[in-house]
C-alpha cells in the first residue's frame, strides 16, 4: 500500500480536500502509476457539480493526466514499471463489438454502459480517514497514484513532456479528433467554433490543420480571441455585439451558412444554434460539449430534414490505446503546440484556485503538478 496526497471530492458542490490517502496494489490485470501531471477539464467541474447522477461520493476526479507506471498486476503485459503512459477516460478493452468496428472508439466497458466508481472486480484501490473512496472513470488523476485496469491505459514516447502531453488524455484529443475524425473538414471549407476553452481551442486547430480557409471562433469571453486567433481563429464573434440570433449572424458572413460547426460548450441552445448555423443541406454539426445529466434538446425537424448531419463524438473519435503513441510523437514533431493551450500551472495543493480560474474564464488549461 502507498500512502500519498490525493484531492478528494467528499460531497456535491463542496470544494476538494487535499488528503493523505491510500492507495491499494494493483490486482490482475490492474495497473498503479504515479501521476505526474493532471489537467482541471470542465468534466470534472461537470462532475462536482453533481452532473453525474451515477457517480458516487466520496470520489478522486481527475481524468486528464500523465505519468509513470509504479507496477503491474499479474497478466499485464503491454505496459511495464518505468514506462511513460497516459491513463484512459474512454477505455479499449480490444474484444468487445464496437473495439473490433475499426469506424468505432467506443467500447462496452466506457462509463456510458457501466459505472465506472469500482474498477471491474467492483471494489477501490483508494481508502482515506477509514473510508472507501471512489473512482472516477477508473482513472482518478487527482492522486499521486491511482490504479487503472490494462486496458484504460496507454504506453508513450518516453521523450514526452509529462507537463504537457497529459491534455492529450481528453481535452485536446477531443476537439482536435472533433474537427479530423467526426467532421472530417475538408481543405478550402468554412468552420464555426462555438465556445473557446480548451476543448473549442483544439477543434480550431483541428480546423486549422484540415485545411479550413475560414474559422469562425464564437465565444461571450471576447479575452478568448487573441488566442483563437494564434491557433487558426479567422474571425471571432462575440454574441452579445449583435441583436439578432447567432446563426442569422453566421448565416449572413457565409451566405449559406458553415460547412461543419461545432458545439464546445454544452448548452441546449447553443447545440440548437450551431446545427442552425451550418449549410442547411450538407452542412454537418458536431456535439463535442457536455449537457447536464438527463436535459433534453428540443429542435425544429425541419433543420434535419433538408439534410444536415448532426452528430455527437466522444474524445473525438480517437481509439485511444491504439492513437496516443501518434498524438504524442505529433506533439514531439512540432506539428501541433499544446503548450499555448497551458495558461497556469498549479501545485496539487492549489486545486481548488485552479477550479477558480477556470470558473471565471481566466484560464484556458491549468496543469496540476505533484
Amino acid at each position: 500500500v502507498i500512502r500519498c496526497r490525493a484531492a478528494v471530492a467528499w460531497a456535491v458542490g463542496k470544494p476538494l480536500s487535499v488528503e493523505e490517502v491510500e492507495v491499494a496494489p494493483p490486482k490482475a490485470g490492474e495497473v498503479r502509476v504515479k501521476i505526474v501531471a493532471t489537467g482541471i477539464c470542465h468534466t470534472d467541474e461537470h462532475l462536482l457539480n453533481g452532473g453525474f447522477p451515477d457517480v458516487d461520493f466520496p470520489v478522486i476526479p481527475g481524468h486528464e493526466g500523465a505519468g509513470i507506471v509504479e507496477s503491474v498486476g499479474e497478466g499485464v503485459t503491454s505496459v511495464k514499471p518505468g514506462d511513460k503512459v497516459i491513463p484512459l477516460c474512454l477505455p479499449q478493452c480490444g474484444e468487445c463489438t464496437f473495439c473490433l468496428n475499426p469506424e468505432s472508439n467506443y467500447c462496452l466497458k466506457s462509463h456510458l454502459s457501466k459505472p465506472q466508481n469500482l474498477l471491474p472486480d467492483k471494489t477501490s484501490r483508494f481508502t482515506c480517514k477509514g473510508k472507501q473512496i471512489h473512482h472516477f472513470l477508473w482513472v482518478s488523476t487527482f492522486a499521486e497514484y491511482t490504479v487503472v485496469p490494462e486496458y484504460a491505459v496507454a504506453k508513450i514516447d518516453a521523450a514526452a513532456p509529462l507537463d504537457k502531453v497529459c491534455l492529450l488524455g481528453c481535452g485536446f484529443s477531443t476537439g482536435y479528433g472533433a474537427a479530423i475524425n467526426a467532421a472530417k473538414v475538408k481543405p478550402g471549407s468554412t468552420c464555426a467554433v462555438f465556445g473557446l476553452g480548451g476543448v473549442g481551442l483544439s477543434v480550431v486547430m483541428g480546423c486549422k490543420a484540415s485545411g479550413a480557409s475560414r474559422i469562425i471562433a464564437v465565444d461571450i469571453n471576447s479575452d478568448k480571441f487573441v488566442k483563437a486567433k494564434e491557433l487558426g481563429a479567422t474571425d471571432c464573434v462575440n454574441p452579445h455585439n449583435f441583436e439578432k440570433p447567432i446563426q442569422e449572424v453566421l448565416t449572413e458572413m457565409t451566405g449559406h451558412g458553415v460547412d461543419y460547426s461545432f458545439e464546445v460548450i454544452g448548452h441546449a441552445d447553443t447545440m440548437v444554434a450551431a446545427l442552425a448555423s451550418c449549410n442547411m443541406n450538407t452542412g454537418v454539426c458536431v456535439m463535442v460539449g457536455e449537457l447536464a445529466s438527463r436535459s433534453t434538446i428540443s429542435v425544429d425537424p425541419m433543420l434535419l430534414l433538408s439534410g444536415r448531419t448532426w452528430k455527437g463524438t466522444l474524445l473525438g473519435g480517437w481509439k485511444m490505446r491504439n492513437s496516443l503513441s501518434k498524438l504524442v510523437s505529433s506533439y514531439l514533431e512540432k506539428k501541433v503546440n499544446l503548450d499555448l493551450l497551458i495558461t497556469h500551472t498549479l501545485p496539487i495543493a492549489k486545486v481548488n484556485e485552479g477550479f477558480e480560474l477556470l470558473r471565471a474564464g481566466k484560464s484556458i488549461r491549468s496543469v496540476l503538478l505533484f
